[in-house]
């Protein structure tokens, strides 16, 4: 059985009052386009392809990029021609999914039901019933509750509006039957538009078997037409991923103040303040405490570490039992051993600090290889940029640095060293020893910044 999936993203979103295309308007960090996508290969079609339009110049690029097929609807005429301007990627295709950039939240489960209600020579169709069905087009069966049609509100006579069961427009259509019947259909109605759901009426006329199933969650199927539906579906996505979070085990203090913006692992006993962002892929293991106002991005939390408020980490590993902060930033590359510790007002870049090591106040360490056992004084910096290249600093085991220390890459200081407060470091300090260093102010005529070496 061969399935094609035709995503519709080719409107201009003129509610969203905004020079981008809607379907990139981001929801939980990914634009609503994406969500359709991830969805859709959840299911795993033969042909994906996306009908794109208003702001092809930004939606084509980014579609094809994940080596997806895009077709152009150059004048948007509605859904019924911009399903047709696909007919080449699914003509010869056992089944079409008609899914819509806009409607970010449909899942897989959801359409593996609307699939699998009927043989792949039915048309199948997702409806939701609605308290308020305004807008909507609606499904108007007969006695024996067979459908027989689905007129657009605009269209409707005052008794077909008394119906709330409302078509999604998310269909699955014979892929054959569609590619013949999409040049049947005719725009005589107020929008002088080819609309997708006369498909419904022409199949019941051809004697063709019409399924249907019922979404149950309506914000399955919501749209988002402007920035205040957007951020009713936010908030929906966030507060649903925070509940399946707490069932697992993760404590909010509110989880109306979280945002999870990616892929989330997390174990047991976590707690999580007020105001927490999640980006990217994260994973958290137990009795892990994050403070109010971070930010985890693609990382690793290890057993018992502990994130205090105002801290940001990127890209990093936080090993077992750490404290990271408060107001600390733990950036790419970074990587704590168990029980360190990196206080209020540090910065850590692509190093490496070892098992029990400290940096506790105002400090900069870059491009770093620390040992274990490792005590760095408040406003110690690494130097490790040289106004053209990075140079790497390698700290031993044991070392006391003492504050307001610079040390000036590459340049290593051996194990057990310590580091008087003031010092710049430009030569490798002995181990067991006390290095301390003071010159005068002088400068030097003709110095030459370096240069990047290629």
């Amino acid at each position: 059985m061969s399935l094609t999936i035709v995503i519709l993203a080719a409107g201009k979103g003129t509610r969203m009052k905004s020079s981008k295309p809607k379907v990139m308007h981001r929801l939980a960090g990914k634009p609503l386009l994406q969500h359709v996508i991830d969805t859709a290969k959840q299911l795993s079609p033969e042909n994906l392809v996306v009908v794109c339009g208003n702001g092809g110049n930004e939606v084509v690029p980014y579609v094809q990029h994940q080596s997806i097929e895009t077709v152009m609807q150059v004048e948007q005429k509605g859904t019924a021609h911009a399903v047709e301007q696909a007919k080449a990627s699914f003509a010869n295709s056992d089944e079409v999914l008609v899914l819509y950039g806009d409607v970010p939240l449909i899942s897989a489960e959801t359409l593996q039901d609307l699939i699998g209600c009927g043989d792949h020579n039915s048309l199948k169709v997702l409806t939701a019933i609605l308290d308020d069905p305004t807008g909507y087009g609606r499904i108007v069966r007969d006695y024996d509750d067979n459908m027989l049609s689905i007129v657009e509100h605009k269209d409707a006579d005052e008794e077909t509006l008394l119906i709330n069961e409302i078509n999604t427009g998310i269909m699955c259509i014979p892929g054959k039957w569609l590619a013949e019947a999409l040049s049947h259909i005719d725009n005589n109605n107020s929008q002088g538009e080819y609309y997708l759901p006369d498909l419904i009426a022409m199949a019941v006329a051809q004697g063709i078997s019409i399924n249907s199933v019922t979404c149950e969650d309506e914000m399955e199927v919501a749209g988002v037409n402007n920035r205040v539906q957007l951020a009713e579906l936010e908030s929906y996505y966030q507060q649903k991923r925070a509940t399946a979070l707490m069932m697992a085990g993760v404590t909010f203090c509110d989880p109306a103040r979280i945002d999870i913006r990616g892929q989330l692992e997390a174990g047991q006993d976590i707690s999580v303040d007020i105001n927490v962002i999640f980006e990217g892929d994260n994973k958290i293991a137990d009795n892990v405490s994050i403070g109010a106002n971070c930010i985890i991005i693609n990382s690793i939390l290890h057993e018992g570490a502990e994130i205090l408020p105002n801290s940001i980490v990127e890209n990093a590993e936080v090993g077992a039992h750490c404290s990271v902060g408060p107001f600390a930033r733990l950036r790419p590359g970074t990587k704590l051993a168990a029980k360190a510790k990196v206080g209020n007002f540090v910065e850590i870049k692509n190093a490496n600090i070892g098992l029990g090591s400290k940096i506790n106040h105002l400090s900069y360490i870059g491009d770093t290889d620390m040992g274990a056992d490792v005590n760095i004084g408040a406003g110690t910096i690494t130097c490790n940029y040289d106004g053209a290249n990075k140079h790497r600093t390698v700290i031993g085991d044991r070392v006391f640095v003492g504050s307001d220390t610079q040390l000036v890459a590459p340049v290593t200081v051996e194990d057990g060293a310590t580091i008087g407060a003031g010092s710049t470091i430009r030569k490798t300090a002995p181990a067991d020893a006390l290095t301390l260093t003071k010159s005068e102010q002088r400068t030097v005529k003709g110095w030459q910044r370096p240069v990047k070496k290629k």
